[in-house]
Parts: C-alpha cells; sequence; structure tokens
C-alpha cells in the first residue's frame, strides 16, 4: 500500500507541474500573439502523427510495475474557427513493450478536442483539451518468450474500456498555407468503472498537417 501511495503522490506531482507549464506557456503565448504579422486563413486541416514520450505506473491488480517509452501513430482532424478557436477529433494507438519478450500495454482512445491558439509569424502555439476515451490491451507474460511454441502458463490477458480527458499543448510550425508541421505534448487521464489508474505519462507528438 506504501509503494502505490507513493506512485500515485509522484503521478500527482507530474500532474501539477504539466498544469504548471500550461498555465506559462499560456501567459506568454498570450504576449507573443500581440506581435503577429499574418493573418491565418481560416479553413480545416487535418494529418498524422508518431509519438513517444514515457510511461510509468502499476498494473494494480497483478502489482506489476510497468515503465518505460511508448511508440504509437495517430492522427488529427482540426477545423478553425474564428481567429483563435479550432475544433475537430483525434486518435492514437500506442504501445508499451514490456520484459523485452513480447509483453506489452498497448492504450487505443481518440475523442472530440477544442483548441485555443495564436499566431506569431510563422509559429502558432496551442493549448488544447481531448474527451473521449478508449481501451486498454494488457498482455505479460511472465515466463518464456514470444518465439517458441510452448503454452505458456504464467500469463496475463486483459481489455478493459476507460473514458479519457486529455490535456495538451503545442506549436505548430507553418511551412506554406497549406503545409505545416506539428509538435506537442499530453497527458491521458484514464477512468474506469474500477477505479484503476492506468500507468500514464508524457507522450510527445510529431507530425505533418495539410490544411485547406
Amino acid at each position: 500500500m506504501k509503494i502505490i501511495s507513493k506512485n500515485i503522490n509522484f503521478e500527482r506531482t507530474l500532474i501539477r507541474k504539466l498544469y504548471f507549464f500550461l498555465f506559462v506557456l499560456l501567459f506568454f503565448s498570450n504576449i507573443f500573439a500581440q506581435e503577429r504579422t499574418e493573418k491565418l486563413v481560416r479553413g480545416y486541416g487535418g494529418g498524422m502523427m508518431i509519438h513517444t514520450g514515457f510511461l510509468f505506473g502499476s498494473v494494480q491488480p497483478i502489482g506489476y510495475k510497468a515503465s518505460g517509452a511508448p511508440i504509437g501513430l495517430g492522427g488529427t482532424l482540426r477545423v478553425q474557427l474564428g481567429n483563435h478557436l479550432m475544433v475537430g477529433g483525434e486518435g492514437y494507438v500506442s504501445t508499451l513493450h514490456q520484459m523485452k519478450n513480447g509483453s506489452y500495454l498497448k492504450y487505443g482512445w481518440g475523442g472530440i478536442l477544442v483548441q485555443y491558439f495564436w499566431q506569431c509569424n510563422k509559429v502558432m502555439p496551442y493549448l488544447g483539451l481531448t474527451v473521449g476515451g478508449g481501451a486498454q490491451t494488457s498482455f505479460l507474460m511472465f515466463d518464456g518468450n514470444q518465439n517458441d511454441w510452448e503454452q505458456e502458463e504464467n500469463v496475463v490477458f486483459h481489455k478493459q474500456g476507460f473514458m479519457a480527458l486529455t490535456p495538451f499543448a503545442g506549436c505548430d510550425f507553418i511551412l506554406t498555407k497549406t503545409l505545416r508541421l506539428t509538435l506537442k505534448v499530453d497527458w491521458l487521464n484514464t477512468f474506469g468503472r474500477s477505479g484503476y489508474r492506468m500507468p500514464t505519462g508524457p507522450r510527445l507528438y510529431f507530425g505533418i498537417l495539410f490544411y485547406h
């Protein structure tokens, strides 16, 4: 119980730091936005993004501690409303490999996003929030490996759905009127029926977006 409590306190501390970072970015971006010299063309756009990051936490029902860098792929579609607001949707699949034997934790999630942005010449910082849901699949093999054809006995396989609340911050780099690069960081907060907090942490995204 003490270990679980320490992990929860550590996670809460990191979440507070993330929200502080979002506040600082909001403050300075609002100042820099006053210096923009080119108005964005209203429209819609989207594209693909790859991501990594660092996840940590306990698979509480079995007491397994997971940590490491996930790899994933997904995409987003956003529609611009006014000079500072975008709405749209996004969805991703993220896999955290474990124990170097084929074990993994896999997240598939998506939702509706609201994003507030500023334009500073060719740079467009933004803050946002995605509300949605998804599912986590846990496959943990404590004996054996993925390369043999033997029947394994000490294996856990479990899948469960969750609701998701994901704050994010990032920046678009405007290359042309139709092409942008984007870099963002988010934190996936999951809420399930059992109250089980899934391993989570910051994810870093990089992608190419096309606008019309």
